[in-house]
């Protein structure tokens, strides 16, 4: 198993450099699948469990989200309980779902470097989880706890996955009525820290700046400037992770078409 976990590295790696959407989903299905065998044979191995919360997470984001909410809600579900079984490996963590919020944060605080990833990805596909349901008071009693993690991501290193925390926090505090917690300044800051830390470079940033800060304060024309950056930039304008770029293009694409929705 673990002489065969270099080849499905790198067979991810090639999948989020890929431009065709097609083709990278029918890929990603079945590169998950074989990750989830693999997962059977060796259980507690960490770089696996935090290879299947990304793949998870990635797959709810660029494939399923916007067509099926209720599916896309099961596969964010399923990244994040492969984060936190690569967290739960560290002895002193647990899951906090059967301690207070407390617990949970000292349990957060203790970890370090080497936990980032799994750390990052189980917080990321807990929040898709959590957005795809707001109606939920058990979704929306879990989000300090994200809260929580995406801030020790921030402690740990606040240039990991592009900013992946800033992005957080900026669709976390352009989400919400000023009433229920939303700030639309520090939106506005963990936004612009983003694409700093990214160079402009990771596309997806504009379409949450968009779709939720714009949006939150009424802008149309910086919603259709955001929205207009991304389908202007190609999308090879960072390699590693064209496929993100070009999905964020479509999303892009749809959120302008739908403007009137939002204004």
């Amino acid at each position: 198993v673990r002489s065969t976990q270099g080849i499905l590295e790198n067979s991810l790696r090639a999948l989020y450099e890929e431009e065709d959407i097609p083709l990278a989903e029918i890929a990603a299905a079945s590169d998950l699948k074989l990750l989830e065998g693999l997962i059977k044979a060796d259980p507690e191995n960490a770089d696996l469990l935090v290879l299947a919360a990304q793949g998870f997470t990635g797959y709810a984001l660029a494939f399923v989200e916007d067509s099926d909410p209720e599916r896309a809600k099961r596969f964010y579900h399923r990244g994040r309980d492969y984060g936190l079984r690569a967290l739960q490996l560290r002895g002193h963590f647990s899951t906090g779902t059967e301690q207070g919020i407390e617990g949970f944060q000292k349990s957060v605080q203790a970890l370090t470097d080497k936990d980032l990833p799994a750390l990052f990805w189980a917080a990321n596909g807990w929040a898709g989880w959590i957005f795809l349901n707001l109606q939920s008071p058990r979704a929306l009693a879990d989000l300090p706890r994200v809260e929580i993690m995406m801030r020790k991501v921030l402690e740990l290193d606040e240039t990991y996955y592009y900013g992946g925390g800033h992005l957080f926090f900026g669709t976390y505090y352009a989400g919400r009525p000023r009433m229920l917690g939303g700030d639309p300044e520090k939106a506005q800051f963990h936004f612009e820290k983003n694409l700093e830390i990214s160079g402009g470079r990771f596309l997806m940033s504009y379409v949450y700046y968009a779709r939720f800060y714009a949006v939150q304060i009424q802008d149309r024309s910086l919603f259709e400037r955001l929205l207009n950056t991304v389908l202007d930039t190609p999308g090879d304008v960072l390699p590693e992770q064209r496929l993100v770029n070009e999905v964020a293009k479509i999303k892009a694409k749809n959120l302008i078409q739908n403007i009137n929705e939002y204004f």
